[in-house]
């Protein structure tokens, strides 16, 4: 396989970095998507939205940047996972037919061992956390194990990826506050919408190439009513978000404090074209803008309890 910048996929975002390394690193580099950190972005900040909205922001920072690297670490193993799994689909995709399985720069026996090297991380992680949360924790295994079928045999992969991506809330709250109430299952629930919302965003580059091997999406699903789809989903989110800030503090200016993570989804929906890749691109990766938003505004209202 040529030594060749060609081979990094055309979303990364470091490709001269990336496309430095030597054959073996980079396709690993490349597996684990350590090129594109906006994945692992987004899962990260539904975990420090859990630790922020339990009042843990200072006094839990520790907690945060543990969440930071079971991100990149779990993130990276479900990358591993899913194109081991997907190897066959991504060699008929113009978009991942050049990840490092399909294109030959890493085996599949490579990458099982790659995947154990990242879970390994992901289990120091773990063991940082008391009883619950790590209870909580484990339970996310079986969902992530069946997400890379979900595009199989639903049109709405992206509402289990809901599910998968916003599951370090769960471990985030349950750590800081110790226990399962109601603001947690109202910032996840916004969480899950919020996802699903993105991710048909970023789907929307694929319609074509999932639609003739037979692979369902969101943005397949919503045909010519993506954006007004993309804008319900964000609705929701902020809808569901501003009733969890509401539980913790019933104070009116309480949900005020996301009116800038809602104006910002404003603008994805409403200037998103869906025959713009490159815009669309844009949009997605503008997300993790948006979590930071809302940790600002978890963070304000669970400092203020």
């Amino acid at each position: 396989m040529p030594d060749t910048p060609h081979q990094i996929v055309p979303d990364s975002e470091h490709r001269g970095l990336v496309a430095r390394l030597p054959p073996t690193p980079r396709g690993l580099a490349l597996l684990a998507r350590f090129d594109r950190p906006i994945g692992w972005w987004l899962l990260f900040w539904p975990g420090a939205w859990g630790v922020a909205l339990a009042g843990g922001t200072a006094a839990r920072w520790d907690l945060i940047a543990w969440i930071l690297l079971g991100s990149i670490a779990m993130r990276g193993a479900g990358c591993v996972y899913n194109d081991i799994v997907d190897r066959d689909l991504d060699a008929q995709v113009a978009r991942t037919a050049a990840r490092p399985i399909p294109a030959g720069l890493i085996s599949v026996k490579a990458a099982w061992v790659w995947l154990v090297v990242l879970s390994l991380v992901g289990l120091v992680v773990l063991l940082q956390l008391h009883t619950l949360a790590a209870v909580v924790a484990l339970a996310s295994l079986a969902p992530v194990a069946a997400y890379p079928f979900m595009k199989r045999i639903t049109w709405w992969p992206q509402a289990w990826l809901g599910l998968v991506f916003s599951w370090a809330l769960l471990v985030g709250w349950t750590e800081t506050a110790g226990d399962l109430s109601a603001p947690m299952w109202w910032l996840y629930a916004g969480s899950i919408a919020w996802v699903i919302g993105y991710d048909t965003i970023y789907a929307v580059q694929d319609r074509e190439d999932d639609a003739l091997i037979g692979v369902r999406s969101s943005a397949l699903a919503l045909g010519g009513h993506v954006r007004g789809g993309v804008a319900a989903f964000y609705v929701a989110a902020v809808v569901l978000w501003g009733m969890a800030l509401w539980s913790v503090r019933p104070d009116p200016l309480a949900p005020l404090a996301l009116l800038p993570a809602a104006l910002h989804l404003g603008w994805q929906a409403t200037t998103l074209r869906p025959d713009d890749g490159a815009g669309a691109l844009a949009r997605f990766r503008a997300n993790r803008f948006t979590g930071l938003l809302v940790f600002l505004a978890c963070a304000v209202v669970g400092s203020t309890v």
